[in-house]
């Protein structure tokens, strides 16, 4: 890369969203109603590497527009959920298996929960997730994987 095109993306880094619209409006030839910042410099990055190097060839675009022909492109969300699984729940892996029992001390009192295929199990109940466990151990609203050590405050 040239050492003039990396001083210019260097420089992008440092401008304003007001600013960045501006160079985009000057490389591109046309405003853009676009506000993100990221996404600003990326595309005048692009821009300016095209414009130096050289564009994709003819070819790399026919190719292009022969794979976005033939792609199911979804552009929106399917009104009926049984058209497609677009939600997956989120996998929760950060859990121990079914089978393990989590334990704690609380206010001198040993806690065990056992974790299930579909919830926990205290204290002969069986509750859906680990924060109604801590709720109903404490009596107020709380993380139950922070409660039973499986996060830490501030990470995911």
């Amino acid at each position: 890369m040239h050492r003039d095109i990396r001083h210019d993306i260097a420089a992008l880094l440092r401008l304003t969203v007001a600013e960045l619209r501006q160079r985009y409006a000057a490389v591109f030839g046309e405003p853009t109603r676009g506000g993100n910042k990221t996404w600003l410099i990326k595309r005048i990055a692009w821009r300016l590497q095209a414009t130096a190097y050289g564009d994709l060839s003819q070819r790399a675009r026919q190719r292009a527009q022969e794979l976005a022909e033939g792609a199911e492109l979804r552009t929106t969300i399917p009104r009926n959920p049984s058209v497609a699984n677009v939600c997956e729940p989120p996998t929760q892996d950060y859990l121990p298996l079914p089978g393990a029992i989590l334990t704690r001390t609380y206010k001198g009192r040993l806690l065990q929960v056992t974790v299930l295929a579909q919830g926990f199990e205290f204290e002969e109940s069986v509750y859906r997730s680990l924060s109604a466990v801590a709720k109903a151990i404490t009596g107020s609203h709380c993380s139950g994987n922070l409660f039973f050590g499986l996060a830490q405050r501030g990470k995911p």
